[in-house]
């Protein structure tokens, strides 16, 4: 994890860069990756996201969070069922069980690579650690080696933060599945 801190250490601290029509904070795209992260949106906000280049959701948050708060519901009623992944994580700084997440990682990495106009956001409660660590994994499918991928997530999200547990997870689970 020295790779990390080091990363986190020397990176800029200016916004990321936006991507296609972003608005703002809310949401920063890594750079030409056609991935966005951002914390979970406002119910209205979210018919808005097609305009800012998004077509594809991947909702980071808990199975009790999205059925209270509605956002996974209005996501895939604004997209469609089959442009919406859901990876139900809590966000307790430990290992992330591939089952939680792996299909929504394997979701984004098959969007991005078959479709090259689709944009995939990524997010989270606040957009800052479960998001960060799903856009490291799409990043790492998609054939970035560990210090790039890091390097793409910490540099254009500034806030955001590779919680060591959480890219360990990542990581076996990389070299389970290439078996």
């Amino acid at each position: 994890m020295d790779v990390l801190r080091s990363l986190r250490a020397r990176r800029p601290r200016p916004r990321g860069t936006p991507g296609p029509g972003a608005t703002g904070p809310l949401m920063s795209w890594i750079g030409d990756e056609r991935i966005a992260i951002s914390g979970v949106l406002p119910p209205r906000a979210i018919a808005g996201l097609a305009g800012q280049g998004v077509t594809h959701v991947v909702n980071c948050r808990p199975r009790a969070l999205v059925r209270w708060r509605g956002d996974l519901a209005a996501e895939r009623a604004a997209f469609g069922p089959g442009r919406v992944a859901h990876a139900p994580m809590q966000d307790h700084a430990l290992r992330q069980r591939p089952a939680a997440w792996a299909a929504a990682a394997c979701f984004a990495a098959r969007v991005l690579a078959d479709q090259p106009q689709a944009g995939v956001l990524i997010h989270c409660t606040a957009g800052r650690r479960r998001s960060a660590m799903l856009a490291y994994a799409v990043l790492r499918l998609r054939g970035h080696d560990r210090t790039r991928a890091a390097a793409l997530v910490l540099s254009y999200r500034t806030e955001a933060q590779l919680v060591p547990a959480y890219v360990r997870s990542v990581e076996r689970w990389l070299a389970t599945a290439a078996r």
